[in-house]
């Protein structure tokens, strides 16, 4: 049955004849929109959202995924694939971690952080030649570093921070351990199974804004050691750190955070770093003698 309008013979009428009908001048009621208030402004447009077309909202999308994915990997966080067995038992091959670039700027790198460097000057002599890739290459090479599926850059290491500015690290004790400023570090949590700390020996300070550095997996792990005899004495240059390895993500069975061993916590208590590796007033770093003097002296 209609509910429309009807005229006085009880018959529906016209749109056009209700309106006709509609009250007008002054005292007219106001219409009531369906909300029920009256709709008080009768010149009000319309609104309507500004559509954009979509051959023009895909590219806009892509092109600000990119741009996030950029800010990201470049500023805060990225993935890196592991590609050796230098970091065993800690991280296997395959293994997908998560790389904090942000926070260094909030503490000092510290002893026990795993840590992702660029190896150039330390680690590799000169400047490693870069492939030449196409603009589809390098895309791809981008998206793939984004999800850590891309191999590493030739120049990209990983290992552990052992020593920092201002110390003496020394392999090894009577016990066979490796000693930070005569503390014999208990590496058992980390240490590859059945790899003692060192085969090699040696007895290095760290100079002033560089690093000593180890692999988890001692026999498999060209680290500062194998540098010795290079310029910068297997010394990385803090500057060169990309960021700290904090979490494996994937495989999805290891996925886990990456804290730093109960052994340095207590090697910090027992000689904590000296000014966070800035060389203290008056002394001259470059002079062993005194340096000898300021580690008796802390």
């Amino acid at each position: 049955m209609s509910d429309g309008p009807r005229s006085d013979d009880g018959l529906p009428v016209s749109s056009s004849e209700a309106d006709e009908d509609a009250p007008v001048g002054p005292n007219a009621v106001p219409a009531v929109d369906s909300s029920g208030e009256p709709d008080t402004d009768p010149t009000a447009a319309p609104r309507r959202r500004l559509a954009i077309p979509g051959w023009v909202e895909f590219p806009l999308l892509i092109v600000g995924a990119f741009l996030l994915a950029f800010l990201v990997k470049t500023f805060l966080v990225q993935a890196f694939y592991i590609p050796s067995g230098s970091m065993e038992q800690t991280l296997q091959v395959g293994d997908r971690v998560l790389v904090n670039k942000m926070v260094y700027r909030f503490r000092p790198i510290e002893r026990g952080d795993i840590v992702v460097f660029d190896g150039t000057g330390s680690f590799i002599s000169g400047t490693p030649a870069q492939p030449d890739l196409n603009p589809a290459a390098r895309v791809a090479r981008f998206l793939g570093e984004i999800v850590g599926i891309a191999p590493p850059s030739d120049r990209d290491f990983i290992k552990r921070v052992i020593g920092v500015g201002g110390d003496r690290v020394v392999c090894c004790d009577a016990d066979g351990q490796i000693t930070v400023n005569g503390f014999a570090l208990m590496e058992q949590e980390y240490l590859y199974p059945g790899n003692p700390p060192s085969k090699q020996t040696f007895d290095v300070i760290v100079p002033d804004g560089r690093l000593w550095v180890m692999g988890d997996h001692r026999s498999a792990s060209a680290d500062s050691r194998a540098h010795l005899g290079d310029p910068g004495g297997g010394m990385v240059p803090v500057d060169r750190v990309i960021g700290r390895a904090f979490s494996i993500v994937w495989p999805l069975d290891r996925a886990q955070f990456l804290p730093i061993p109960e052994s340095f916590a207590i090697l910090d208590q027992e000689s904590p770093p000296m000014t966070n590796g800035v060389a203290e007033p008056g002394v001259d770093f470059s002079r062993e003698p005194e340096r000898e003097a300021a580690w008796l002296d802390r």
